[in-house]
């Protein structure tokens, strides 16, 4: 089993401190995309999705959190233990507490994170169990724990609610605060996808377990050949189809892969990984990506 070591961010902090250009310093987010939260900024001054996130987080202590786990199992020391420490590597690198993960029976290859700030979930699908590696899944559940270390809880259940409860909000709140809440998660799949990577400590096994949600196949895991997937988004980028991105809360996932790369460039992953005490800034990491984004972030 993969445990992945603890990242001295506080280190880090102290030698790149002339660098940062905003966010939360000090708390070991430095990884995080600078466009992530700059648009969570944003919401502050967005009445409608102020409205939307308060009324998800009143709706979720007293009804969400029953319906979502109502039929799911608690990992657990005594239950899926295996689960349970690949949790706590993460939350450990992350330094964040250890957050209750629980696995819903579902085919689908997913994973995804609610509550409030103070109540957060992970719900990890089945499949997903079945389908990855120890190692795939360090990735997957760091992701997850970057939506809590990135304080993305609220948005993430405010989403969820707007999208699958619309009736239960005014009306006029909904549309635009599903807009802006979907091009806000865009951006944060950036961030948690960097949070994987920390967990994981290991490029390839990311990207790998990123592709494999296109493919949910066994039997062609094997055969997958990455470069030749990421070809395809280079003979789509003309497409009209293109502009449907909009409406996704996740950038395709090509994308995340190419944006993947540019932050296994940087010092902060090269040093987290081992890799050397080299590399980009995150600044030049954050204006790489902004580029692959190709204007939606």
């Amino acid at each position: 089993m993969a445990i992945a070591p603890p990242l001295d961010f506080e280190a880090y902090v102290a030698r790149r401190r002339a660098s940062h250009t905003g966010g939360p310093e000090g708390q070991g987010r430095e990884y995080s995309y600078v466009s992530d939260r700059q648009t969570r900024a944003a919401f502050e001054r967005m009445k409608p999705v102020e409205l939307a996130v308060s009324a998800s987080v009143r709706f979720f202590k007293h009804l969400g959190k029953n319906q979502l786990l109502g039929q799911s199992v608690r990992v657990s020391e005594r239950q899926f233990p295996r689960l349970h420490s690949l949790t706590k590597s993460c939350a450990s690198t992350l330094h964040i507490a250890m957050p209750q993960v629980y696995i819903v029976n579902s085919p689908n290859l997913n994973a995804a994170t609610y509550g409030t700030e103070d109540e957060a979930y992970i719900l990890v699908h089945s499949a997903l169990v079945d389908h990855y590696s120890d190692e795939e899944l360090l990735m997957v559940l760091g992701h997850e724990c970057g939506h809590i270390h990135n304080s993305h809880v609220v948005y993430l259940t405010a989403l969820h609610f707007l999208t699958h409860m619309a009736s239960v909000f005014v009306r006029w709140i909904v549309h635009p605060a599903i807009l802006a809440l979907r091009a806000w998660s865009r951006r944060a799949e950036i961030t948690c996808d960097r949070a994987g990577m920390l967990c994981s400590t290991s490029q390839p096994v990311s990207e790998r377990a990123l592709a494999k949600l296109a493919l949910g196949s066994r039997k062609l895991y094997e055969e997958l050949d990455l470069e030749a997937f990421l070809e395809q988004y280079e003979d789509s980028k003309n497409g009209i189809g293109r502009f449907m991105e909009v409406f996704a809360t996740h950038p395709w996932l090509p994308k995340r892969i190419l944006a993947m790369r540019e932050f296994g460039k940087s010092e902060l992953f090269r040093r987290a990984s081992g890799a050397g005490v080299d590399g980009l800034s995150m600044i030049e990491v954050d204006e790489r990506v902004r580029n692959i984004l190709q204007g939606d972030a």
